[in-house]
């Protein structure tokens, strides 16, 4: 009997064990992202300076998300490469064209430290979401060309009062720039031979409010000791005022070099600090010829460039004539460096 027991229950869950078989997964309903589709990938986009507040059209295609709903398309951006660590929301519609501000992508550009007037990648995708519980999607990524314009952002400044400028904290030349508007601060410090390489950080143009570092650690202290540097020359800086702390480069001595140069294209001719405009400057005699700006007797670190402006490893300079002039090289700008070079 008992084992006519065991047999009926093995019989019995042998079609459970085939029906297990027959299962079937629930189908995968394919999704689709929404792209970008004019301006095309590849293609350029110069932003209008005469009309900051023109709306830019932007044209996505259709996102599928497999069922009805309303479908919502937004646009972000960001440096080609960033990989979108920090995208910038543009603009966002539920019809498949965005429009935006050509301010709003300037501003931004500029934020993230492109120069004036000159082409920059940046990648776009589309962020697309349903009014029904499924997560966002994103299209593939679109690159442009897109050139900024000049304009008159007033980033949040921090400013940089002592001995190389005559610990003058009204100076509105001598200061770190906050790009993001994030209360992190950036910008070059020129400290040159013949003074202490002492100075301080201030939250405004008095001494209200200043940091020093009384452990020469890194930290910022209010009312600390002056910070001080061992060596001289221009010095890249960066203030995290929500975290106390900053950071300095290894200071770099610049000078001009070339055959339009006294020294030739062996040695450099240093340059010397204008503390009311914070830039390097030089006046001297050059020859027909050419030239560039040299830092510490290395290629390592120079620039060339034309018609004012400069890129890294960039083109020798053109002298056309010979004489005397006064020369500058200009860090005060974010995402350019610039120069000057005017007969007297």
């Amino acid at each position: 009997m008992k084992a006519f027991k065991r047999l009926s229950l093995i019989a019995a869950i042998i079609p459970v064990i085939w029906g297990c078989d027959n299962y079937e997964m629930p189908p995968i309903i394919p999704q689709t992202g929404a792209t970008l589709s004019s301006p095309a990938n590849g293609s350029s986009l110069v932003l209008n300076s005469q009309d900051p507040e023109e709306l830019i059209p932007f044209t996505v295609t259709a996102a599928d998300f497999g069922m009805q709903g309303t479908v919502t398309y937004s646009l972000e951006m960001d440096l080609a490469g960033a990989n979108f660590a920090k995208p910038i929301a543009l603009g966002s519609s539920t019809s498949n064209i965005i429009e935006v501000l050509t301010s709003k992508i300037n501003d931004e550009l500029i934020a993230k430290g492109a120069a004036f007037d000159v082409p920059v990648n940046v990648d776009f995708r589309v962020k697309s979401t349903i009014n029904q519980p499924l997560s966002p999607i994103f299209g593939e990524v679109v690159t442009l060309a897109v050139t900024p314009f000049n304009t008159d952002v007033e980033f949040p400044v921090m400013y940089v009062p002592g001995d190389y400028q005559g610990w003058n904290p009204e100076n509105e030349m001598t200061v770190l720039k906050s790009v993001n508007f994030d209360d992190v601060y950036e910008g070059y410090v020129h400290i040159l031979p013949g003074g202490t390489g002492e100075f301080k950080v201030n939250e405004t143009n008095s001494w209200d409010v200043n940091y020093g570092d009384n452990g020469a650690n890194g930290t910022l202290d209010r009312d600390g000791d002056n910070i001080k540097v061992t060596k001289f020359g221009t010095f890249f800086m960066k203030v995290d005022l929500a975290a106390k702390t900053y950071t300095l480069s290894e200071p770099l001595y610049w000078g001009i070099i070339g055959d339009a140069t006294a020294g030739g294209w062996d040695s450099e001719t240093k340059m010397q600090f204008d503390r009311e405009n914070n830039v390097l400057k030089i006046t001297a005699d050059l020859k027909k010829g050419e030239m560039k700006f040299r830092a510490n007797q290395s290629w390592s670190h120079n620039y060339g460039g034309a018609n004012g402006e400069l890129t890294a490893d960039g083109a020798n300079i053109q002298v056309a004539e010979a004489g005397k002039y006064t020369v500058t090289l200009n860090f005060t700008e974010p995402g350019a460096v610039t120069y000057t070079l005017t007969k007297n």
